[in-house]
Order: structure tokens, then sequence, then C-alpha cells
């Protein structure tokens, strides 16, 4: 039985009450939630509430609602309690995890890259080039190059990982380009980087990929900046 919901904002309380019933398997995955009017009499809230609270849960992909049927329990974590979580995590922890994902995308790429994947990847080099000292446009277009290149492995899901991970990428991203403790990854870095891919070398990609920001875990890693 779940106990009644006392504080103000019920919406939100009701949305916690529920993330939290999950996660911890009061309802385990792909079981059905009690009725609408059940819940609402367990939490002490109006039916109203229970809706949208499940409508919110139901979006961010923890719950599904079949027309005619109920809803169930989709996922056991919330995709986006779990991006806050990501973006509260140490930089180094992050770094580690894009460099993963990365190295894997580039010797992937190298294999399967088309004319039109070389292109927008150059094209995202030469504006990153031209930015020179505005910071802001210089990460905006070292992430356009990343953001390709995954791209250029033609693996939907990968993409779709690498774009939940996004918003730690771009916080990544921001703290090498302007962290002075931090080596930054170079303009001929990431050139040296496209050349093996335009050449297909799928091994020297890869390794490049993981060179471009070990440094900066190192450094990490070692306390010799702030995480």
């Amino acid at each position: 039985m779940l106990k009644p919901i006392k504080k103000a904002s019920l919406v939100q309380a009701t949305i916690d009450r529920l993330r939290q019933a999950i996660e911890t398997g009061q309802w385990s995955l792909g079981e059905k939630l009690p009725v609408e009017s059940d819940l609402a009499e367990n939490l002490g809230v109006s039916r109203n509430t229970v809706r949208e609270a499940v409508r919110v849960l139901a979006h961010g992909g923890m719950l599904e609602t079949r027309q005619g049927d109920g809803t169930y329990v989709r996922a056991t974590r919330d995709d986006g309690d779990a991006l806050k979580r990501i973006s509260a995590s140490a930089l180094a922890d992050q770094l580690e995890v894009r460099t993963l994902l990365e190295s894997g995308a580039a010797a992937l790429a190298a294999e399967r890259r088309t004319s039109q994947d070389l292109q927008a990847m150059a094209d995202a080099l030469d504006a990153r080039a031209r930015a020179g000292e505005n910071i802001d446009q210089r990460v905006r277009h070292d992430e356009a190059f990343h953001v390709a290149l995954v791209r250029s492995a033609h693996n939907a899901a990968l993409s779709e990982l690498y774009g939940v991970f996004s918003g730690a990428i771009a916080q990544t991203i921001r703290r090498t380009e302007t962290d002075p403790d931090l080596p930054e990854p170079s303009q001929e870095d990431h050139e040296l980087l496209l050349a093996a891919i335009r050449r297909g070398d799928a091994a020297k990609a890869k390794k490049l990929a993981d060179k471009l920001l070990k440094p900066s875990l190192i450094k990490l890693r070692s306390g010799a900046s702030g995480q």
C-alpha cells in the first residue's frame, strides 16, 4: 500500500512517489499498475493528479499507457531523472563515457562513412577553425563535428544513445575548451582523426578518437584539476 502524499506540490510528489515505487521494485518491468481510482485513493490525491503524473512518466518512457487496457511499467528508470544524474556526475566520468562512445563510433565511421558524412565532418571542422577565440562558436562547431562523426557510424542505437548523452557531451567540450588546467584537443588532432576516417583506417581512427580526450581524463583522474 502506498502512503498518502502530504506535500504541497501534488503532481510532482505523485511523480516522485510512483517513480520510487517502480525503481524499488514495487511494480516490476511489464507489470500493470493499479487502476487510476485505486492509485488516487492510496496516494490521497485526485484522479486528475494521478493522470497528470502518469502522463509525465509515460512521456519520459518509464510508463506506457495502452488505450482501453491500462498503464504498464515500460522501464525501471526514468530517462529524465537519469539525465539529471549524468549531468551531475564528475567530469572525469563523463569524459570516460564520451571517449568510449566516440572511439567506437570512429572505428565504425571509418568503415561506413559516405561522401556526405565526410563533407559534414569537414564542414564542422572548418567552421571550428574559423571560430578562432570565439569560445561559444568553437564549442558549437566542435560538438557538430562529433555528432556528425557518430552519425557516420550508421548505427541507430549508437546515435540514439549519443543523443541522450548530448547534454553532458556539450558540458565536457566547454570544459576542455575553457579550463586552462585541462589540455585542449587541438584542431590538428581533430583533422588527423578525420583523415583516418577518410582513409578507412578503423584502428587508427579509434586510437585517435581515444587520444583526443585522454590527456584531460588523466589530469582529472590524477586530481590535477577540479571535477
